[in-house]
């Protein structure tokens, strides 16, 4: 299996921590060495080891927002 390749571009923010100091992270990630997407997933303290997420491009990340919005408000 070849090895997969990461660069998390940006940080953008934490949105929670568990006790084990795993953190639930929305971060801008280049994988294998492609463009960067939006990333959401849990992340080891030194970001070696990732939990599984899910990848969007900037028009999902826009659909996902404008979703958000109509369940929870402005």
């Amino acid at each position: 299996m070849a090895e997969i390749k990461f660069t998390i571009v940006e940080e953008l923010g934490v949105l929670a921590e568990s006790s084990k100091g795993w953190t639930k992270e929305l971060n801008k990630v280049s994988w294998n060495d492609g463009p960067a997407k939006y990333d959401l997933r849990d992340w080891d303290p030194t970001h070696e080891k990732m939990g599984k997420g899910i990848t969007l491009t900037e028009e999902e990340a826009k659909a996902l927002y404008e979703t958000l919005k109509g369940i929870f408000g402005e």
